[in-house]
Formats: structure tokens, sequence, C-alpha cells
């Protein structure tokens, strides 16, 4: 029967204590970094930057208004086709009078041809009248039909003219620089008073609230992965490691790296995918570019 000494039961007790410790913290299945969707708001029509108040850092509201391009020569060009959208009215107002007046002159000339015509039935009126009744209410025909197809032209010029005025309302209204969503401006690219071209970039933003931590997992950890899934992601802040909840939003279909030729099992774990997984980013911890770790559950890697 062998008695173990107080020293030796101290360092079993102490060993056995690291073990535990060791199987506690287990370690990350893959690393990756934070990333964000970015956006570039370019302007939409070309001018003279009146303004831009997006500074680097600031929050945006999504729809915020931030700049303007200048549209004086959009404003007068809008001021001429309306002006020549009203002339273009008082010429229909005109061609409606005279259309009917024509109508008058029509109804009178059909009731003429008709009594002409029943004047010569019984051979009260000669075939002289006849004929100049019948060429005076074709006349007036012709001058009626032609004066509703100057109607219907002027109609068109106005149809067509408030189509050239809702195109400029919709340049005037794209001359504001508006943020597409709610976000951070990451980067300004443009000063006011600057002239800028149509699709120029003028400042870029990302939305901070949730950040998208970009990893790669080896073909053997790939069966563990599922879209939706709740991971633990680590970072390091203050020197300790920080534990966050995720979710696999996205999982690549095909490797990033493909090693040639692949010939054993050993060989197709080098094969690398990327995933991507949603953090919450509420106080702001977490920064683009910034590293973290991937730990996906128990049973994914062999630690």
């Amino acid at each position: 029967m062998t008695v173990s000494s107080p020293r030796a039961r101290a360092r079993a007790a102490l060993v056995a204590l690291l073990v535990t410790a060791a199987c506690d913290e287990s370690g990350p299945d893959a690393y990756g970094n934070f990333e964000a969707t970015e956006i570039t708001v370019a302007a939409e029509i070309g001018g003279r930057l009146l303004g831009l108040t997006a500074e680097e850092g600031d929050q945006l509201a999504a729809g915020a208004v931030v700049g303007a391009v200048d549209t004086t020569a959009l404003l007068l060009e809008r001021r001429e086709l309306l002006a020549r959208r009203a002339a273009a009215v008082s010429r229909g107002r005109e061609v409606d009078a005279n259309v009917a007046a024509l109508a008058a002159e029509r109804a009178v000339a059909e009731r003429e041809l008709a009594r002409t015509e029943r004047l010569l039935a019984v051979a009260a009126a000669t075939s002289q009248q006849g004929d100049r009744a019948e060429r005076e209410a074709q006349v007036v025909r012709e001058q009626l039909a032609g004066a509703r197809a100057g109607r219907g032209a002027v109609a068109a010029e106005i149809a067509a003219i408030d189509a050239e005025v809702a195109q400029l309302d919709d340049r005037l209204a794209r001359s504001r620089v508006v943020s597409p969503l709610a976000g951070t401006v990451l980067a300004r690219y443009a000063e006011a008073g600057e002239f800028v071209q149509p699709g120029q970039p003028l400042f870029k933003l990302a939305p901070l609230d949730t950040l998208t931590l970009r990893a790669y997992v080896s073909g053997a950890q790939l069966s563990a992965v599922r879209l939706g899934q709740p991971v633990t992601v680590r970072i390091d802040r203050g020197g300790a490691l920080d534990s966050l909840s995720g979710r696999v939003t996205w999982v690549a279909s095909t490797a990033e790296f493909t090693p040639t030729p692949i010939q054993t099992r050993e060989e197709r774990t080098e094969q690398v995918y990327a995933v991507k997984v949603a953090v919450p980013n509420p106080d702001g911890a977490l920064k683009i570019g910034m590293p973290g770790e991937l730990v996906l559950g128990p049973g994914a890697e062999d630690r």
C-alpha cells in the first residue's frame, strides 16, 4: 500500500485544476475581421455643390438631407417650360373657340344643304344652287376637321411640356443629397463650392449598429456551420477576451483557396470556407477591421 505525501497530493490537485480550466476555456474555431456594409453616396446631377453637412463620424438618419447641388439653370429652364405651356393652353382655348364656331357653321350648312335637296326634289331649285350648298357644307366640314386636328396637336404639345416639367422636377429633387440609410459617415470626398459630376462620390457611410465578422473555417468544420446558427464571438477588450453573441448569416458555397490536386481526406481539410456572422454593436465597441474569434460550439473542432 502506497501513501502519497502532502506535496504529491497538492501537485496532483494543481494539475487537475489546470486541466479543468483548460477544458472549460475552449479554443476558437476560426479567426476573422469585422466589416460593415459600406454605402458610397454620389451626386445624382452635375453642378456646383452648395453645401455638404455630412462630417466624418456623424450619425445620419435615413432620408436626412445633408447637402444640395446648385439648380439655378434647372429652375430657369422650368420657368421657360411653364411659359411655353401657358402659351399652348392659350392657343388651345382659341382652337376650342374656333371649333365651336365651325361646328355651328357646319350645322347651318347642313340644314341649308338639306333644304336645297328638298327643293331640288320638287324642282323648286336649280342644280347650281344644290352644288353651291353642297360645296359650302363640305368646306365647313373640312375646316372643322382641321380645327379639331389642331386642338389635338395643342393637347399633345401640352402633354410633352408636362413630361419635360416632370423630368425637371425629378432632377430638382435629385439635386438634394440624401442619406439612403441610417449610419455613420466614414469618409467625406467633396467640399462645398466644388463642381461635381453625376456619379461623383460625395461621402461614404455604413450602419454600425450591427457588424459582420467574416471568418474562415476549414472543410472539416463546415458541417458544424448552419445558417441562422447562434455562435459566440470573442474580441480583445482591455487585455481580456470579451464574449459576444452572434448569428451566422452566410456560408460560402465554394472554398476561398482550393489546393490542387486534392487526393486525401486530410488534404480536403485544407479548404477554407468563408462565413459571415452578424454581431450586434449597441455600444460601438466593435470597429471595422477589428480582429475577432469565432466559437461554433462543442465538437466543432478537434481541440
